[in-house]
């Protein structure tokens, strides 16, 4: 008797009142491989995230109900879950919000396919590369910060923190080069896998957000450079 073993398909939740880009968006990325829970409204969303514990939720920003700032903050008081907002501006005060909210990426619509599905990828990479131990992973420690990139945990004061996949990515490429001054461009890159252009409000509200947990002094910003780790 032959015995099959089927991979289980990355589960998407993907939250988005229009219905033409929530189907058409749901079909393609369905056509990629990907197990699709839609939802129109940010309370259908939420009910259906705690129901099915998907590995990452899409979500819109100006979804009825609740809106998805508040859906990704409510997201991000559970679970650790990649979170990639959608926004039909670039420049939108929305995006920063969610970002703020404990998004890892977000997306600006009309988008192509193609380019969701390399965001997604590249989102869940950090997600599971997070999860996964760091080969030579020797503990490391800045003051009251302890990195243990093995064990992925990092404590302060003796207290583990809770951080997001992006945001221990980002506090481990600090780590490398403890006082050296990485730019933003680098960061992207290294920790968001974009491979050209990017819009640095990414680095910068992670880099809040990371300060928000590790101490403010612990990151330094050396104006019209980057950051630096204080060693």
């Amino acid at each position: 008797m032959t015995a099959f073993h089927t991979h289980r398909a990355t589960h998407v939740l993907f939250v988005e009142d229009d219905d033409v880009i929530r189907e058409a968006t749901t079909l393609a990325l369905e056509r990629d491989g990907f197990q699709v829970t839609a939802a129109p409204d940010g309370l259908t969303g939420l009910t259906a995230f705690r129901a099915d514990r998907p590995d990452l939720a899409l979500l819109d920003v100006m979804v009825p109900g609740l809106d998805g700032v508040s859906l990704c903050r409510r997201i991000r008081d559970e679970s650790t879950v990649p979170v990639i907002m959608l926004s039909a501006r670039a420049d939108s005060i929305d995006i920063v919000l969610g970002l703020e909210a404990g998004a890892d990426d977000y997306v600006t619509k009309p988008f192509d396919t193609a380019v969701l599905v390399a965001r997604i990828r590249a989102v869940l990479r950090r997600f599971r590369a997070s999860t996964a131990p760091e080969e030579d992973g020797a503990p490391m420690s800045f003051g009251d910060i302890a990195i243990d990139a093995e064990g992925m945990e990092v404590t302060r004061g003796g207290e583990r923190l809770a951080l997001t996949p992006t945001e221990m990515r980002l506090l481990l490429e600090f780590a490398a080069s403890p006082g050296t001054v990485l730019s933003r461009e680098r960061l992207l890159e290294r920790v968001w896998d974009y491979e050209w252009g990017g819009d640095t409000r990414v680095v910068d509200v992670h880099v809040q957000r990371l300060r928000a947990k590790i101490g403010q002094d612990r990151l330094e910003t050396v104006r019209g450079f980057g950051y630096k780790l204080r060693a």
